[in-house]
């Protein structure tokens, strides 16, 4: 079973990276269990020496998401904060990143409370704005870290007009391409030099696994990263890396649905009452509606929605039946969460309101239940509003 070079978007993200299994012809990739490899003789092995080196069901996934993305090599984590930890170990004491002001709680934490440990230093802004993005860039800017769409605020960033910026300062353009998924978005043909995600969320696709992963173009990146990866060992599990193989063989018919909802939910919420603004891509009122229809195939499943208060806010999520109140996001089914005082809790108050993430704010990861399901739920959980 070869893959052909020409192979389409669905194929390559049910096949790439995988063969059957040449000991039993299985189709799908093993579980390969195993902490250590018997060696043949002194010296003479078959590839595979230790586990946190090597692993062939990991080594399987990191070779699919890579191909799906368009990269050439990835590097699975045992989280995706455990991957942005990968790449930030690219930088050295001194260095500075521009990094996107609505990024994730957790990326947050981690920058602004770790690294800087280790005297790295960050600029938050509205990446959106690549004028605000070039101000902010110094002689020791080494990154620009971009998260596209943002969480939870759904802001795009323009990510040609980005890598153009990045490459002609001399610096990488990261992009944390969670919130889309591959199909919705590949910013490596835009020129992205790195990309991750948290391969919890969309590539796994079924709220079982946690995971992430690094994918590079530029071979400097590849060979750090794979000596970072067995030097810290922070690695993705056989299980778990089998989990998000099984994950990404559906994605692209997962993304249809998820997207489909998402779009159908936004029309729904922007045109009931009580409800104030509605955050999503797709709809022509977002502020990057254009940019978004240059730039993504599809606007994905996640919108968020501002009630105005943290009561009304509270009144919603403690009223839904069918979407689940909780953390994370992509998987099938649908989840409803509460921004200010979950995944941004770690966000200071200050700077939360000023990138509008209100205690109204309300956020969705849309699944792939039936849709007039979920518009009955939310119909009569802002009834109570």
């Amino acid at each position: 079973m070869k893959l052909s070079s020409r192979a389409r978007f669905s194929t390559v993200c049910l096949h790439a990276g995988q063969e059957p299994d040449p000991s039993t012809g299985a189709i799908i990739t093993p579980i390969y269990q195993t902490s250590t490899y018997v060696q043949d003789a002194l010296g003479k092995h078959k590839g595979f020496e230790y586990g946190r080196t090597q692993n062939p069901t990991r080594m399987a996934l990191e070779r699919n998401i890579a191909a799906i993305e368009g990269g050439k090599a990835g590097f699975a984590f045992a989280s995706g904060m455990a991957a942005i930890g990968a790449i930030a170990t690219l930088l050295k004491a001194g260095d500075h990143v521009v990094v996107s002001d609505n990024t994730y709680g957790g990326t947050f934490r981690l920058f602004d409370k770790v690294l800087t440990r280790y005297q790295l230093s960050f600029s938050y802004v509205d990446t959106s704005k690549l004028d605000e993005v070039e101000r902010a860039i110094t002689p020791a800017t080494r990154m620009l870290f971009v998260e596209t769409p943002t969480n939870p605020i759904m802001r795009l960033t323009d990510l040609r007009a980005a890598a153009d910026l990045a490459h002609r300062h001399g610096i990488r353009l990261v992009v944390d391409n969670t919130f889309a998924s591959p199909v919705i978005q590949r910013p490596i043909e835009f020129g992205a030099d790195l990309v991750t995600h948290s391969t919890t969320k969309y590539l796994n696709g079924h709220s079982d696994s946690v995971g992430g992963i690094v994918i590079a173009v530029r071979d400097d990146d590849i060979e750090w990263l794979k000596f970072v990866q067995n030097a810290e060992g922070a690695i993705l599990g056989p299980f778990d890396s089998w989990l998000v193989l099984r994950g990404t063989k559906t994605l692209p018919i997962r993304m249809q649905q998820h997207s489909a909802n998402g779009l159908a939910l936004a029309q729904f919420l922007i045109a009931h009452p009580t409800v104030r603004h509605v955050h999503y891509p797709g709809l022509p009122s977002h502020p990057q509606h254009a940019l978004a229809e240059r730039q993504m195939r599809g606007f994905g499943g996640m919108l968020a929605f501002e009630l105005g208060s943290f009561h009304a806010a509270r009144t919603v999520l403690n009223s839904v039946r069918l979407l689940a109140l909780a953390e994370s996001l992509g998987g099938v089914e649908s989840l409803i969460s509460h921004p200010a005082t979950m995944t941004h809790a770690s966000v200071p108050a200050d700077r939360r309101a000023a990138i509008g993430i209100t205690d109204g704010l309300v956020r969705i990861s849309a699944g792939i239940e039936d849709i007039d399901d979920l518009k009955e739920d939310l119909a009569q959980a802002l009834e109570r509003v």
